[in-house]
């Protein structure tokens, strides 16, 4: 593999890109006035070695909060699902509880310790209990309709109970609707007009558990949001094919849309474009408004990809998102979860999807990130909502995926 800097110009002028950006982003809009560290972040889960002894959900969430984000991703749900968090986050965790609902799973002492950390954003990939994760391709029933809003209500107001006073944001999504929906990772095939039928009752159940919460703690400084993800957006804005966000997102009610942005990441204008194609779909927040739609995963296999490619990618997609006015930018991954031998014992062992390697040092996309969040910093507190104050609100007019998964 080729491992070469690019020259020192397009990298002073990325830079000052993203600094404009980001003085754009604070300064011109009010509903989002936040710096980039806290809109930018990073997942963990089924990451395939560990660096410490730690409990390695907790490891791996102290080390993002060492690389400066305040935004974490996280997976959020009970066995014996495949990427449930018990097997997601197995390393060095021999005190993972009986979990049977998503609530069971944030009440577990790992997950109490994280949320207790200065994270302002928790972005938590869930699914309810008692069910496969992609049920509803068949159908949802009215009694399991019933049960995802009992679930996710549940969830919603323990968080908003258990962090009262905390100021924090907590965003259910899931992962991937588009692979799911097809049940497969097929990119010829075409989801089915039940499963997209079955998805959009689906998240609207799921959407009605949060809203009942917050209706329920309306006063709340803990916001909980509901986020449906799309992933093949491409095939809907190019092609024509049903997708999640033509498909789906029209007859939904989700705060917001997380977008999976492994189709146009490399491309900014194409970005730019599938961004304002998702928006167009999706509907509109009280929150956070037009500009509900943010990147939900975004990286590059470094052990396949030469070091200038992945620079320009990280630097194009955070440049974009905060042009655009996305609330949020999550890098996949912190430790590679694709490997090629196992146990992992060096880099060469993984793909690469990482911003920590296994021998502890950070690879190239960590530095590019560090490097744009340094050249910000100086900018300030702000409040770190990234959200409409409530009370103006109301004084206005009613105003991974897992291995298989291709790259």
């Amino acid at each position: 593999m080729t491992t070469f800097s690019p020259s020192s110009a397009p990298r002073r002028s990325a830079v000052v890109a993203f600094a404009a950006a980001a003085l754009s982003f604070v300064v011109g809009s009010a509903t989002l006035a936040r710096e980039p560290r806290e809109i930018l972040g990073a997942t963990h889960v089924n990451g395939t070695y560990s660096l410490t002894d730690e409990p390695y959900l907790i490891e791996g969430a102290r080390r993002i909060q060492e690389l400066g984000f305040q935004t974490i991703k996280l997976y959020l749900y009970p066995p014996p699902a495949n990427n449930s968090s018990d097997r997601a986050y197995a390393f060095h965790s021999p005190d993972w509880p009986e979990m049977r609902t998503p609530t069971d799973v944030a009440k577990s002492r790992y997950f109490r310790e994280v949320f207790a950390m200065p994270f302002r954003t928790y972005i938590l990939t869930v699914f309810s209990g008692g069910r496969g994760e992609h049920y509803w391709i068949r159908g949802v029933s009215d009694e399991e309709a019933a049960d995802e809003t009992r679930q996710f209500r549940e969830l919603a107001l323990h968080l908003m109970r258990e962090h009262r006073g905390s100021g924090k944001t907590f965003i259910l999504s899931h992962w991937e609707g588009d692979w799911a929906a097809r049940g497969s990772f097929d990119g010829k095939a075409d989801a089915t007009p039940r499963a997209l039928e079955g998805m959009t009752r689906w998240l609207n159940a799921r959407q009605a558990g949060v809203t009942q919460a917050r209706a329920e703690m309306p006063d709340s400084d803990v916001r909980v949001y509901h986020a449906a993800e799309v992933n093949r957006v491409r095939d809907a804005m190019e092609h024509g094919r049903p997708c999640v966000t033509n498909a789906v997102l029209p007859h939904t009610k989700v705060d917001l849309v997380s977008y999976s942005a492994w189709d146009t990441q490399d491309d900014p204008a194409l970005l730019r474009r599938a961004l304002d194609f998702i928006a167009k779909h999706a509907p509109d927040s009280k929150d956070f408004g037009g500009k509900n739609v943010f990147i939900g995963e975004f990286g590059k296999p470094e052990n396949q990809t030469e070091r200038e490619h992945v620079e320009r990618t990280v630097r194009g997609v955070v440049t974009t998102a905060l042009e655009w006015g996305a609330p949020y930018a999550v890098f996949w991954q912190l430790y590679c979860n694709e490997a090629r031998e196992r146990p992992v014992q060096s880099a060469e062992d993984v793909r690469g999807f990482w911003l920590i390697r296994p021998d502890g040092s950070h690879g190239w996309a960590s530095a590019v990130l560090s490097e744009m969040l340094e050249k910000t910093a100086e900018k300030g507190p702000s409040d770190g909502s990234g959200i409409r104050d409530r009370e103006d609100d109301r004084n206005r007019d009613g105003l991974r995926p897992d291995e298989s998964d291709p790259r």
